[in-house]
């Protein structure tokens, strides 16, 4: 039987535009899981920068990784997204009258 190559692959790698980020992201919340959307974010902020990032959303970047390891507060993606550039806006959910 043939052997199976496998490659590592990150979500990172792809995520070259702002519309990427935000296709990604979205997709997260529309799983409305906290955690997803942290590792969400965290792999956004890794293809941005997260020095950056974490900077621009006054956290150090090792409190930057620890989100993505935690629960986080709504407060904090708040400001991760805000430093990412990007807003949260909603909308009906599918079957929602």
């Amino acid at each position: 039987m043939a052997k199976t190559e496998t490659f590592p692959w990150s979500p990172v790698d792809i995520l070259e535009t702002q519309d990427d980020m935000i296709m990604y992201l979205n997709a997260a919340l529309e799983e409305n899981e906290p955690e997803l959307i942290a590792i969400v974010l965290a792999d956004i902020a890794q293809a941005v920068g997260k020095s950056q990032i974490a900077s621009d959303a006054g956290f150090s970047r090792e409190r930057l990784e620890q989100l993505a390891n935690e629960e986080p507060g709504f407060s904090n993606l708040l400001h991760v997204i805000k430093s990412l550039g990007l807003q949260l806006y909603a909308t009906a959910a599918p079957g929602a009258g």
